[in-house]
């Protein structure tokens, strides 16, 4: 007999460790079900953390770890899997059943059935932490200078790069503004976009065009990029004249997009863009599921905002869970 959970949080990184942390702490039968080997998900991939309160300069490494390590001390369970899909299913445990059924006035009451790749989970609440992954240019020397010299958060990591030269890689509204956002600490930040006209709001436009500090550099890909033990050169590409050459920068921003993890949610939740709607509470369109962290519809999508999610959404389906 499949056990039934009374919370399963669907990713383990920073909002879904939060989440495993506050079910502990609320003495919830719960199952943290994550993809990856290690525990963090996106903030793994910061070299250094800097706007972390109370940790300045941690690693993103070290702070996944700290995370992981507080949600163990409290007993939280893990198990290594990828979601392939969610549902509802009426509830089969007849003890659960009838309890079920009285507190909803013998109507047939469901419960949330998650079913991975290696086998099928069942819980009374879900909380969906899957994150969402920044879109990579796919070229040589991306992967290898990542966390070094390659960055996918202005907000997270410009600081490291006051007084020096950076590129931001885009032409977005994220783009643009990580360049403006650039220009207030670095010398020099180039703007490398591979058309002729940016796509980001009115203005923004006008705001970066008329920062000294900033170069647009107009139908241009990146090919390549180079260094030693860091991002050191860009190599460049016009795509109108087929020119190349080299530019020497500091860091390079890469904001090209970003995607959510939500492929194995498509039609049971309602999304927008690929992300789950969401507010503040974490409350979806289906009663009892939740979403937390950067899956969900938000503005700002930050380590500490990510944690603050998971938290919420604990507390969501705690009343969930007393109401039904």
């Amino acid at each position: 007999m499949t056990e039934v959970f009374d919370l399963i949080i669907i990713g383990a990184g920073p909002a879904g460790l939060t989440a495993a942390i506050y079910a502990q702490r609320a003495k919830l039968r719960t199952l943290v079900i994550e993809k990856e080997f290690i525990s963090g998900g996106q903030m793994l991939n910061t070299w250094e953390v800097d706007n972390y309160p109370g940790l300045p300069g941690i690693s993103g490494m070290d702070l996944g770890e700290r995370f992981r390590q507080h949600a163990d001390a409290l007993g939280a369970a893990f198990v290594k899997d990828t979601v392939q899909e969610i549902c509802e299913v009426p509830i089969a445990e007849p003890e659960l059943l009838r309890a079920a059924e009285l507190s909803m006035g013998g109507n047939r009451p469901m419960i949330k059935e998650i079913h991975g790749r290696k086998k099928t989970y069942q819980a009374r609440t879900v909380i969906i932490a899957s994150g969402a992954a920044h879109k990579k240019l796919g070229v040589p020397g991306e992967e290898k200078f990542a966390g070094a010299g390659v960055s996918y958060c202005a907000t997270c990591d410009g600081a490291f790069y006051r007084g020096k030269v950076t590129a931001v890689v885009g032409g977005g509204d994220v783009a643009v503004e990580d360049a403006i956002y650039l220009s207030r600490m670095c010398e020099r930040v180039y703007l490398i976009h591979r058309r002729d006209e940016l796509r980001a709001a009115a203005l923004l436009q006008e705001k970066v065009l008329s920062q000294d500090n900033i170069t647009v550099i107009w139908d241009t890909i990146v090919e390549e990029i180079l260094g030693i033990d860091a991002a050191e050169e860009l190599s460049l590409k016009n795509k109108k004249t087929g020119e190349t050459k080299k530019l020497s920068v500091d860091g390079v921003f890469i904001a090209v997009g970003i995607e959510p993890n939500s492929g194995a949610f498509e039609g049971f939740l309602e999304m927008d863009h690929g992300y789950i709607c969401a507010g503040e509470t974490g409350e979806t369109s289906v009663p009892g599921v939740f979403a937390a962290g950067d899956i969900r519809t938000k503005p700002m999508r930050q380590i500490i905002t990510a944690a603050a999610d998971g938290a919420n959404a604990v507390a969501g389906a705690e009343r969930y869970l007393m109401e039904s």
